[in-house]
């Protein structure tokens, strides 16, 4: 009688079976503890521009708060943008100190032309901009305005998204935020006759100002405040 012959998925059973059977040593023991990638020893402010720029994103670079706040005024104008709204008490402490104008509330929520955020911290290595839910600004503000504008600070630039989930633990301890996203340029499709579009889910436009606070003799306008007070 002849042997009916071994099918393909019969086959890899067989082999899945042998090899689970066959005790063998892990090729890669130190896997996780490797680096995913060779080490880099740019400025990581320079990694962060270079990585945001491929992806469409805007970088400027602010010796200071006050710095930051003459940026803006000039982008405004350039930009011709009225409505711009802000929820982050500490950011709009600081524009108010500039009497620079803003929207406060959500009542005029669908008319705002720009959104401004603060951010958990900036992924150096592919020039991404985390943010979460716990933030004052929430979920919406960097994704319905058709400009998305983040303000940052060199203490918050890591190298890889490990490094910023291990801010995020630092910070939240076991409370970690609902919702957790990874901003990486302007929002993009290219589902429509494979077209690259920019805005066609969220932000048209995204700005990084990159405040350093790593120099010692620079001081944050809070703490200026409370000097004052």
């Amino acid at each position: 009688m002849k042997k009916a012959a071994i099918t393909p998925r019969e086959l890899m059973l067989k082999n899945i079976r042998k090899a689970l059977l066959e005790k063998r040593d892990n090729p890669y023991p130190n896997y996780e503890d490797s680096p995913l990638y060779p080490p880099n020893h740019e400025l990581l402010e320079l990694i962060f521009a270079e990585e945001l720029n491929k992806v469409a994103g805007k970088f400027l670079f602010c010796e200071d708060e006050i710095h930051f706040i003459e940026n803006i005024i000039a982008l405004a104008e350039e930009k011709d943008w009225l409505k711009i709204i802000c929820w982050d008490s500490k950011l709009q402490q600081l524009l108010r100190k500039y009497d620079y104008p803003f929207i406060a509330d959500d009542e005029n929520f669908v008319n705002a032309e720009v959104g401004i955020t603060t951010c958990e911290a900036l992924i150096a290595r592919n020039g991404s901009v985390l943010v979460s839910s716990a933030q004052q600004s929430g979920r919406r503000l960097s994704v319905y305005p058709h400009t998305h504008i983040v303000l940052a600070y060199t203490s918050q630039l890591v190298m890889d998204l490990k490094d910023g989930f291990s801010l995020l633990k630092e910070k939240y301890e076991e409370r970690l935020p609902s919702n957790i996203t990874v901003i990486t340029g302007p929002s993009r499709t290219a589902d429509i006759e494979k077209t690259l579009v920019l805005g066609a889910h969220g932000p048209k436009d995204l700005y990084v100002f990159l405040i350093d606070d790593l120099d010692p003799e620079f001081k944050t306008f809070s703490n200026q405040v409370e000097l004052d007070l």
